[in-house]
């Protein structure tokens, strides 16, 4: 059988005059990353597809205010919070980026959405091989990730009372915590459920 041949993509060649203190930066971060500066421009040009640079300002594709901090801080941050507010913030992420997704009419598009989030350093963009996505566990805590989640791929909010507190004693809430959700066990150092699955067309 013969292999299809993906067609190369359109490229275009840009020119822009940059000042010298400008270059010499250019020329100390592609020696740090051990790329040439071709692959180091074109790797910040790219970041153009997932938020706004202005000149003061770092903006999400639909016009919010961003800022930077580090991963470890925010998921420390997150460890600190209740239960039930890792769900809620869970889910405003998850709408954060199907807003993105809808405005470019990917709404349903779930490659769209994680490789997105794996653009945005969210986690990997990490599928098995069975297409069920693998989401780092430093992420976040497993109530946040599973929100978030939730909201991406269900465009639902998650049940709030999906709780250690709601479900200790409860039985049928548990049960129907465990059939909804369904936990994989594919890796032990990522979060997977049931339907959290990209079904790729052939």
């Amino acid at each position: 059988m013969s292999k299809e041949i993906e067609p190369k993509k359109q490229t275009k060649v840009i020119t822009i005059r940059i000042d010298q203190e400008l270059n010499e930066n250019l020329d100390r971060m592609k020696d740090r990353m051990g790329i040439n500066k071709n692959s180091l421009i074109k790797n910040y040009l790219e970041l153009s597809k997932y938020f706004l640079k202005r000149k003061s300002t770092i903006q999400s594709l639909n016009d919010r205010d961003l800022v930077v901090i580090k991963r470890s801080f925010l998921r420390n941050l997150l460890e600190r919070m209740e239960e039930t507010d890792q769900i809620n913030f869970g889910d405003k992420l998850g709408r954060f980026i199907n807003d993105i997704a809808r405005i470019y009419g990917k709404q349903e598009d779930l490659e769209f959405k994680i490789d997105f989030c794996d653009n945005l350093g969210f986690f990997n963009n990490l599928l098995d091989e069975s297409n069920y996505v693998l989401v780092e566990k430093k992420f976040g805590p497993v109530k946040f990730a599973e929100a978030f989640l939730w909201r991406l791929f269900e465009q639902k909010e998650l049940n709030p009372n999906y709780i250690e507190e709601e479900m200790k004693g409860n039985k049928s809430l548990r049960q129907k915590y465990k059939n909804q959700i369904k936990q994989l066990d594919i890796s032990s150092s990522h979060y997977s459920y049931e339907f959290a699955r990209i079904n790729k067309e052939k």
